[in-house]
Parts: structure tokens; sequence; C-alpha cells
């Protein structure tokens, strides 16, 4: 089996070789994953719209992933040019409150309360959707019907997984098999290893590999298939919802704590969870948090699971745990 498996202590390496950059006086300073601030991301059209309606301007700061972005905070610590954090995940939000600031946001009320992170609001939901198996529908291979049903022999080298050490989105899986299948789930991850043509390092490369045909099933989520709608015109790439449940996740915005630019930064979180909410729906291909936003038509292709994990189900150090397990599973 081809893997492609990345040392966190590399991951720890690199982040920690980030020089910081000084803090621009006057400018809000945001830190976002990549794909928020890359080429296709929406950040393109929405920081120069905010920067034109309150007359801020942005330094945007793209970061890596979830995962590279809280460690680059807490590498940088009190020193952090930071002014506002966005896409932090509900799982590893425990890890970024002692780094934010509460803000009860007037937008709020639109925001369900099953998406809330804490009561004190240091992190702010802005968008949500469910990790799911995107499958080929013109592979020929036959969808599988379930997490028991992928460790199947068909299924041998049809498979994309992603390392939950370096990716949210792995480790969205892990948790994902922790609640269906209890202390189990490493005994999963043996058996649809043993099927996974590689293990990506993140879901970009994990999804390059699926769309150009080298597997036809990949990790990501049930609104993926709503890329593909609205920019290929195609429904062959869908969403597999399976009836025992999906892991949720949650994406996050908060406020530094050390900011001096408080009144920037509240700004910046209203506009987000307000006028960039279906941008971002659409560029992210996630549900948006302000149920007031009206979806276009693409996201009937966007199934929402029956039933939704949560990665608060499980303890801190459940979660520390499963992840030396797993290393310790699939390393060796």
């Amino acid at each position: 089996m081809k893997r492609i498996i990345i040392s966190a202590l590399v991951l720890v390496s690199a982040v920690a070789a980030f020089a910081q950059p000084a803090r621009e006086e006057n400018v809000l300073t945001v830190y976002s994953y990549d794909s928020f601030s890359g080429e296709w991301g929406p950040a393109g059209t929405l920081i120069p719209a905010f920067e034109e309606k309150t007359g801020i301007k942005v330094n945007l700061v793209g970061a890596g992933d979830a995962v590279q972005m809280l460690s680059r905070l807490e590498l940088e610590g009190e020193n952090t040019p930071a002014d506002v954090v966005l896409g932090i995940t509900d799982d590893f939000a425990y890890r970024a409150y002692g780094m934010l600031s509460p803000y009860d946001s007037p937008v709020l009320s639109e925001i369900p309360d099953e998406l809330e992170f804490d009561s004190e609001h240091r992190l702010i939901p802005f968008d949500y959707g469910a990790f799911a198996f995107v499958y080929d529908s013109e592979s020929g291979v036959r969808k599988p019907e379930s997490l028991e049903d992928l460790s199947s022999p068909e299924y041998k080298d049809k498979i994309i997984l992603i390392d939950p050490r370096t990716s949210s989105v792995g480790l969205g899986l892990l948790y994902w098999t922790y609640n269906q299948f209890g202390d189990k789930a490493i005994e999963w991850w043996k058996a649809v290893g043993e099927n996974a043509l590689t293990i990506a390092d993140g879901w970009s490369s994990a999804y390059g590999l699926f769309t150009e045909g080298e597997a036809p099933i990949v990790l990501s989520y049930t609104t993926s298939p709503v890329y593909h709608v609205m920019n290929d015109d195609t429904t062959r790439y869908q969403a597999i919802i399976f009836p025992e449940g999906h892991e949720a996740t949650i994406e996050g915005i908060g406020i530094l704590r050390n900011t001096d630019m408080r009144e920037e930064a509240e700004a910046f979180v209203d506009f987000i969870l307000t006028d960039a909410q279906l941008d971002i729906a659409i560029a992210n291909s996630m549900y948006p948090a302000n149920g007031a936003i009206e979806l276009p038509e693409a996201f009937a292709w966007a199934p929402k699971p029956a039933i939704m994990y949560t990665s608060s189900a499980i303890p801190e150090e459940k979660r520390t745990e499963l992840v030396d397990s797993w290393t310790e599973a699939m390393t060796h």
C-alpha cells in the first residue's frame, strides 16, 4: 500500500521556522487557512468588499490549514501580530480559547444554538459541514453503504484517506470512527488502511488525486458535490450518506486577546457573519452558520446526515490517546 505520511515533528519544525511579521499600524491582521486566502478562496472578493464598506485595511495572512494555523498562534504566543483568526475548527477549539477574547456579536441571534462553540463566544461559528466519503458515480465501483463496508476487498486501492496528525479532515474521520466504533476504531483504520491507495497529508492533495481519477472514493465533506454542480455542471461526484451517522465539523472566527484594534476586529467578525456568508458557503462548499441565508439550488446536492456526531463528546485526553494509537498502528 502506498502512503504519504508526514511526521508531526516536521510540521512543528516548519511552523517554528515561520518568521513573525511585524504588526502594521492601523491595519487589521487576520490569520486564515490557505483555502480561504488562496487563489480559489472567497478572500479575493470579500476582503476588498470589507475594506470598501468600512474603510478598514486588512492584512490577510494565509497560515496553512486549521492545525498549522493554531500551531503558529501557539508558538507566537503573546507576540502574535494577529488581531483575528478565521478557520479554527471545533475539534481544536479548546486549544484556542486561552488566546481569544469573548465577543457577543449582534449576529449571534441568527446562529443555531447547536453550532455554538462555548458560552463565552470566544469562537463564533461562521460555517459548518459534515465529513463524508465522496465517490465517482461514473467509476463503475459499487457505492459503499457504511463505514464497515469500506473494509471489503472490492475497495482495494480505491480509497484515499487523510492523515489525522496533519489534517483536520483526517482527524475528523478519526473522531468519526471513534464515535461510531468506540475503542475498535483503530481496528477499522487498520482494515480500511489496507484498501487505501494512499494516506494523504491534507485535504487538497487528497481531493486533487481523486478528481484526477487516481481513486474513486475520497474522504471529504457532504457539501463537496456543490462545487462540481456550480462550477463543472456535473453531478458525477456524490457524497455518500451513512445511516449510522457522520462527524460534524464547525469553523469559527475569533478575536485575539491582545489586539489593539478591538473595534475593527468586531466589525470584521460581524461582516463574516453577515455579508460574507453566502460567498463563503459557495466558495467553501459548506453550510452557512447564519440561518437567515438563502442558498442556491446546487445545495440540494449537499445532503445533511440525520445523525451528526461532534468531537465535544470525546474527552480531551482521549483525543490525544486516539492520535497516539493511530500513529502506532499505521506507521509501524
